[in-house]
């Protein structure tokens, strides 16, 4: 059987996959100064597939500055990217949340054209998009006092892919000391789980240099109303952490997609080989996981740079 070892791509952080109806798998990470796009037919040879840089910012600017987080969206038959940007003035006040589309078919031919900064009420970082129903919801972390300082997870109606509409509504807030690890108290980097009756909103909790990095979750059935904050429930344990063992540390900020034939699902991560390693070595990992039998996902432990892992089915 064929198999891969992690990490898939090296000094990759932020790692977001979106698996398309085209067959190829678009991925997108944090690179500071440009935003670029890879597409790849397999998960596993993301790191060789084609490239591109679909935006750089002007130079100078409110929004031209420490680029992070980009994910890639399909939505009402266009393409979207958000991602976070600041004006370079140092600190979190000037982070905001900013939106490009494409109207072609393949994300890496024609121009992304900007759409705009989206108007939180706070600053904030690590956008994501819910489609639900007939609605668009808008998660993201914002960065405020909860009493400690640093960032919480919020939900707003949008009236389109880079319009918000309505109330900001606090869903989740660091108040265990898992998500208080590495000097601030952190939930960020929300991504949408859908299986079983359930929306699971995965989210990453502690400081990003930090080895308890670690993931959390909110549970949700999928016909209550995700603007209430009484229709989550929170995990009291990280859902995926680190394995010491495994030699595997600060795993967090993640996305989800499927393997080729759809019959598995895999976790895209990042992660740190040792306590203390600079985060500029965050590489990009993933692996298979599973479901418990009360429908709520199984993640497991991290497994380390010496498993020999069986490519995801279909490869």
């Amino acid at each position: 059987m064929k198999s891969f070892r992690n990490p898939i791509v090296a000094r990759a952080a932020d790692p977001w996959v979106l698996r398309h109806s085209d067959g190829n798998y678009y991925f997108m990470y944090t690179q500071g100064g440009r935003l670029e796009l890879t597409q790849s037919a397999s998960l596993t040879g993301i790191a060789s597939g084609r490239k591109k840089t679909v935006w750089a910012p002007p130079p100078e600017g409110p929004y031209s500055y420490h680029l992070w987080a980009p994910e890639i969206h399909r939505l009402n038959g266009k393409w979207y990217i958000y991602y976070t940007a600041n004006d370079g003035s140092g600190g979190d006040a000037s982070r905001r949340i900013c939106v490009l589309e494409n109207g072609e078919s393949d994300p890496l031919e024609g121009d992304w054209e900007w759409k705009g900064a989206l108007a939180t009420p706070v600053p904030g970082l690590d956008g994501t998009v819910m489609p639900l129903g007939d609605d668009l919801y808008f998660l993201y972390a914002g960065y405020g006092h909860f009493p400690d300082y640093g960032s919480a997870l919020y939900i707003s109606r949008m009236d389109n892919p880079w319009t918000l509409r309505g109330e900001h509504v606090l869903l989740s807030a660091p108040a265990m000391e898992w998500e208080k690890q590495g000097g601030m108290a952190i939930n960020e980097g929300p991504v949408v789980l859908r299986r079983n009756g359930f929306v699971f909103l995965v989210y990453s909790a502690s400081t990003t240099w930090s080895e308890d990095y670690a993931l959390g979750m909110l549970t949700m059935k999928e016909n209550a109303d995700p603007m209430d904050p009484s229709a989550w429930t929170k995990s009291a344990e990280p859902v995926f952490r680190k394995s010491a063992e495994n030699g595997v540390y600060a795993t967090g900020h993640n996305s989800f997609t499927l393997s080729p034939d759809g019959k598995e699902d895999w976790i895209v991560y990042h992660a740190l080989p040792a306590p203390g390693t600079d985060t500029a070595h965050r590489s990009t990992r993933i692996q298979r996981f599973g479901w418990k039998a009360d429908g709520t996902p199984d993640f497991g432990i991290p497994l380390g740079e010496t498993c020999d892992i069986p490519v995801p089915s279909g490869e």
